[in-house]
């Protein structure tokens, strides 16, 4: 790919390069239902749980970022919503019950996206460099990573933050000195990944799923100058960015 120039490019890793959100709701399933029988009595509905939780859920993640006791206090604090609400006593130990429930997403073993492996070798093969940035805490994340042997992609170029904002992305486009001309920031949430590199006019791809967390859905902002693709595999994503290269060479040669 001799006529293709390098490109600088941001990965993020979960529920774009390796399932996440379908092991949270794998426990959130369990969670209504645990619920659903101890609430048999006051009537409480599924849809009812599920929607507390979210709004729980998304609140304090804007509080404190992706920290891994947020996700256990969250089934807590709904649980003792509903509690209050039909006046129905609180106990520890279903408290507790909860609160290992919620901890066992973390446990979960990891799962790589079709043709992860494929698509990362392409583009370092092509003579991209590629760098991962990933939101949440470092022991849970690194775990992840080293399973997936992600560093032999990677190396050293790993950012694990709990908030992903444009502040975060900025920090890691200036400290490497990124021409932002020719990086891309690739992923899956509108609010974590695409938003927030728009905002710093990186060139964005948006790998879109069926099922989305609440709270990576946003109204996105004002365009950038660079180049905003939407996916719906991340197979698509090399022949995306070596497309608009083409697309962009054609146009300056031609001018």
């Amino acid at each position: 790919m001799k006529d293709i120039r390098h490109q600088h490019l941001i990965f993020d890793m979960d529920d774009t390069l390796i399932y996440c959100n379908k092991y949270f709701n794998l426990i959130l399933d369990e969670f209504i239902s645990l619920l659903s029988g101890w609430f048999a009595d006051e009537g409480l509905q599924m849809q009812d749980i599920r929607q507390k939780q979210m709004e729980i859920d998304v609140a304090g993640v804007h509080q404190v970022g992706f920290a891994s006791e947020h996700f256990p206090r969250s089934l807590v604090e709904t649980y003792r919503h509903f509690s209050e609400l039909y006046n129905r006593p609180t106990s520890e130990p279903e408290e507790h019950q909860l609160r290992i429930l919620g901890s066992s997403v973390y446990e979960k073993e990891v799962e790589a996206y079709p043709g992860m492996v494929e698509t990362l070798e392409m583009l370092q093969q092509a003579g991209h460099t590629l760098y991962l940035y990933t939101g949440g805490e470092n022991a849970i994340q690194q775990r992840k990573i080293d399973q997936m042997k992600l560093t032999s992609y990677f190396d050293s170029r790993i950012f694990i933050r709990q908030h992903k904002n444009v502040t975060a992305l900025e920090e890691i486009i200036t400290s490497h000195l990124l021409p932002r001309q020719d990086t891309w920031m690739i992923g899956n949430s509108l609010r974590s990944d695409v938003q927030p590199a728009l905002q710093a006019s990186l060139n964005t791809i948006y790998i879109k799923h069926e099922l989305e967390w609440a709270y990576d859905i946003i109204q996105l902002q004002a365009g950038s100058e660079q180049s905003f693709h939407t996916v719906s595999k991340l197979t698509e994503v090399p022949d995306v960015i070596h497309q608009s290269l083409r697309i962009h060479e054609k146009k300056r040669t031609s001018g």
